[in-house]
């Protein structure tokens, strides 16, 4: 892939997104013979508890009857070492300020397509809307948006979340706030309901380091975290690690902001839904260090 095929930017509409998925043609390909390898056990990581255990190490949430995942965000204090910098619970029905939807093709994927309508706040939930849309012809088109307004050199991100299908690759990551790709880290990927990923993209050869979930329910809900530190990556599930990047030379160094998408690759049969399906958000926290 060329710069310009990576390059992504919410603010231009001919290659919005990301573009980390498909490099010279063939790391998307890469990636879903890797997560389709996690269920016949090459390099299968066990599966992190569910919400239903007592006892967190990490950020999981505020039990709460009135919020849609029955978790409400966690407190400032929750994450030690941390104090909390930006939390959004989806209220209302614009989305928050600082986030942008994407419209137009995704970059590093020619087939797929991104609207902006695709992308709303409804019943204190954000969603990404993946369907046949008639403005496009009948074509799939997926939902994504970046919190573009903010970006950090490390800290600590946390997404309580669930898909309603399987179909397309829906994913939580960190994007450089400059457009320049690599570096990248997806903590949480999957094209599947039953299982996700999670990689570190660097090196301008995009190498990866990838942990898999491959027994997880993605059609309940989760909280998904990244700790991202000078000397570590840290991936949670539910208050727990369920994996860890501990290479200094593996860990991005620049300022990345939040990205949440869903892709489709329907021209190359891959990542292809079957029937709408949609990313439920239910809330956003950030956490940076203290000090």
């Amino acid at each position: 892939m060329t710069s310009d095929e990576s390059t992504e930017s919410a603010l231009d509409e001919s290659t919005p997104g990301r573009g980390p998925l498909v490099v010279a043609g063939v790391v998307g390909l890469a990636l879903l013979v890797a997560l389709v390898s996690l269920f016949v056990g090459r390099n299968v990581q066990p599966s992190a508890p569910t919400t239903t255990l007592p006892t967190t190490l990490y950020p999981l949430g505020t039990p709460s009857v009135a919020e849609p995942s029955g978790y409400a965000p966690p407190s400032a204090s929750a994450l030690p070492g941390y104090t909390l910098s930006y939390v959004t619970d989806f209220t209302g029905s614009q989305l928050p300020t600082g986030w942008t939807a994407f419209a137009g093709v995704p970059g590093g994927d020619p087939g797929g397509q991104f609207g902006p309508h695709h992308v709303f706040v409804s019943g204190g939930d954000l969603l990404l809307a993946t369907y046949r849309d008639s403005s496009y012809r009948g074509r799939w088109v997926t939902g994504g948006l970046c919190q573009c307004g903010i970006s950090h050199v490390y800290g600590a991100y946390f997404v309580r979340s669930r898909l309603t299908g399987p179909g397309p690759n829906e994913v939580q990551l960190l994007w450089p706030a400059n457009d320049h790709w690599p570096p990248e880290i997806d903590f949480n990927e999957t094209p599947t309901s039953i299982g996700t990923s999670a990689t570190v993209h660097w090196s301008v050869a995009n190498h990866i380091q990838q942990w898999f979930s491959p027994h997880t329910n993605m059609l309940a809900w989760h909280t998904w975290g990244v700790i991202w530190s000078a000397h570590q990556i840290i991936y949670t599930l539910d208050g727990h690690e369920w994996g860890f990047i501990a290479s200094t030379a593996e860990i991005p160094k620049v300022p990345m902001r939040l990205d949440l998408e869903q892709r489709t690759m329907c021209t190359t049969h891959l990542q292809c839904p079957q029937y709408p399906t949609d990313m439920q958000v239910d809330w956003v926290a950030e956490y940076q260090p203290v000090g």
